[in-house]
C-alpha cells in the first residue's frame, strides 16, 4: 500500500483482503455501519474512539493511524479543539509524544487555543504523564514568548523541572534558561523553583549561583513566614513548609561558605539550620523539619570540622553514623576527602564500609535527594577512593576506581567529574599497573574528546 494511504484506504484494503462486508466489520470492530459506510465515501468525519474501534478491528496496534488522522481530520479539516483535546488526551495515555508534537505544531499561531493547551497540560502535570506535556508547555511558551505572564514563567519551570536528568549539560541549559523567569513565578511556586535551581547549581559546583539564590529563598522565606495571613495559602501550593525554605537556605550556605574556604561561617551557617526558637507554636508537619534539619546539623558538624582538619573525629563521626543509614554516603565522601587531605590511613574504614561504596540514592523524611547533586557528589568519592589506593600503593584497584569514575561521569555528561579523575593520571604515568590499563585509559580519554568536541 502506498505510504500516502488514507485512513479509508486502510479501510478499503482490509474488507477486500478479508473478503469482508461493512456489517460484519460493524460487529467486528463495534462502529456503526453507517459511519464505515460514510467513512468509505469520504463524506463523514470519524471520531478518535470509532479510530481506535476501527484500527483494533483491522489489526493494527493502538494509535497506528493517528499520523493520518491528524492530517485528515484535525489540521485539514476545521480544527475543533473538541476533537483536539481527545486526541492529545489518548496520545498522552499511549506515550505517542511525536502525534501530540505534530498536532500542536499546527496551532501555535492560533492564540485562542493556548489557553486550553495550558490547562490539558497542567491536568497531564498532575497525573504524572510528565514527557507528555513538553510539547504543550513548548507550545505555550512559545506562543507567548513575547509576553510576561505568570503563564509563560510557570512554562518555563515546568520545562525545567521535568527536564533534569543525569547528563549535566543539558541542566546547566535547562537552569540557565529557567532562572529569567523565578521571579516572574506566582510566589506559590517560587519557593520549590529556588529550591530546585539550588539543588542543580550545587551539583554543577556553581557556588555563585547557589549563594544567588539562596539568599533570594531566605528573604522569600522570611517574609512570608511573618505574612502569616498569606502564609496558610502560599503553604498549599508549595511542596514543603515554609520553614524549611529558611531553613534550607542556610544548609546551602553553610556548603557555600565552605567551598570558599570559610570554616568558620560555615559553621555558623550549620547552628543556624539547627536554631528553631524563631519558630513559634510549630505544627506537626513544621516539627517534622524542624527534627530533620537537627539530624542534618549534627552529621554536617562532623563533616564540616572533620573536611577542615580535624581528624581526630572520625571515630567519632563513625559511631554516629553507626545507626544512621541515611548519614553514611555524606560520611563516606567527608572521610575519603579528609584521609587524602590530610594524610589519614583508613583502611580499616574503607572496609568496614564496603557495602556503601556502591551507587545508592540518597532521601530524607522529605522524601528523595536531589539526584544530580547526589551524583556529583557519588563522582567525587570514586575519584577520592582513586586517589586514596593510589597513594597508598594500591594501584590496581586505586586505577579501577578512577576508570569507574570516569566512566560514571561520561554517563552524567558531568564535565567537573571528569577534571576530577583526569587530575589523577599524572599520577598514573609514574606507576606500574599491568597491561591492561594504559589502552582502556586512552580509550577513555578518546571517548571524552568526542563527547566534548567542539563540533558536537
Amino acid at each position: 500500500m502506498s505510504e500516502k494511504a488514507t485512513i479509508r484506504d486502510h479501510l478499503e484494503h482490509f474488507l477486500k483482503r478479508n473478503r469482508m462486508t461493512i456489517n460484519r466489520f460493524s460487529e467486528i470492530s463495534g462502529v456503526n455501519s453507517g459511519t464505515l459506510s460514510g467513512t468509505l465515501k469520504g463524506n463523514r468525519p470519524i471520531g478518535l474512539n470509532q479510530l481506535d474501534r476501527i484500527t483494533a478491528g483491522i489489526g493494527m496496534p493502538e494509535g497506528e493511524l493517528y499520523e493520518l488522522y491528524i492530517h485528515e481530520y484535525l489540521v485539514d479539516s476545521t480544527l475543533d479543539w473538541r476533537r483536539l483535546r481527545p486526541f492529545l488526551y489518548r496520545c498522552a495515555e499511549l506515550g505517542h509524544i511525536t502525534h501530540m508534537e505534530t498536532a500542536v505544531n499546527y496551532v501555535m499561531d492560533n492564540l485562542s487555543y493556548v489557553p486550553l493547551l495550558f490547562e490539558l497540560a497542567e491536568q497531564l502535570h498532575s497525573e504524572g504523564k510528565m514527557e507528555a506535556c513538553k510539547p504543550l508547555y513548548r507550545c505555550v511558551a512559545e506562543s507567548e514568548k513575547l509576553q510576561h505572564s505568570e503563564r509563560l514563567a510557570l512554562c518555563q519551570y515546568r520545562l525545567f523541572s521535568i527536564g533534569l536528568s543525569n547528563d549535566q549539560v543539558n541542566n546547566l541549559t535547562l537552569a540557565t534558561r529557567f532562572e529569567l523567569f523565578v521571579e516572574r513565578l506566582d510566589e506559590q511556586y517560587q519557593f520549590d523553583a529556588l529550591n530546585e535551581l539550588i539543588n542543580v547549581y550545587a551539583s554543577l559546583r556553581r557556588w555563585d549561583k547557589v549563594k544567588e539564590f539562596a539568599d533570594q529563598l531566605q528573604i522569600k522565606a522570611f517574609i512570608q513566614y511573618d505574612a502569616k495571613k498569606t502564609l496558610r495559602e502560599v503553604e498549599t501550593r508549595t511542596k514543603k513548609k515554609i520553614v524549611y525554605y529558611a531553613l534550607y537556605s542556610y544548609l546551602a550556605l553553610a556548603e557555600v561558605s565552605y567551598q570558599h574556604g570559610k570554616y568558620k561561617e560555615t559553621l555558623q551557617y550549620v547552628s543556624k539550620y539547627a536554631d528553631y526558637s524563631w519558630i513559634k507554636e510549630p505544627t506537626e508537619e513544621e516539627k517534622m523539619v524542624i527534627l530533620q534539619f537537627q539530624d542534618w546539623s549534627e552529621g554536617n558538624n562532623y563533616y564540616f570540622r572533620l573536611l577542615s582538619g580535624e581528624t581526630a573525629l572520625i571515630p567519632d563521626y563513625l559511631t554516629y553514623i553507626s545507626d544512621r543509614k541515611k548519614e553514611i554516603f555524606p560520611a563516606l565522601c567527608a572521610i575519603v576527602t579528609a584521609a587524602n587531605r590530610y594524610n589519614v590511613n583508613i583502611d580499616d574504614v574503607l572496609e568496614q564500609y564496603q557495602s556503601h561504596l556502591d551507587y545508592e540514592e540518597q532521601s530524607s523524611r522529605f522524601g528523595k535527594m536531589s539526584k544530580q547533586y547526589t551524583n556529583d557528589q557519588y563522582g567525587i568519592l570514586l575519584a577520592g577512593l582513586g586517589t586514596y589506593y593510589l597513594r597508598n600503593n594500591h594501584y590496581d584497584r586505586g586505577v579501577a576506581y578512577i576508570r569507574q569514575g570516569m566512566e560514571f561521569a561520561i554517563e552524567n555528561m558531568n564535565k567537573d567529574g571528569l577534571l576530577d579523575c583526569l587530575g589523577l593520571f599524572d599520577d598514573l604515568q609514574y606507576v606500574v599497573t599491568g597491561l591492561g590499563v594504559k589502552p582502556s585509559a586512552e580509550m577513555l580519554i578518546q571517548k571524552i574528546q568526542r563527547l566534548y568536541s567542539p563540533e558536537r
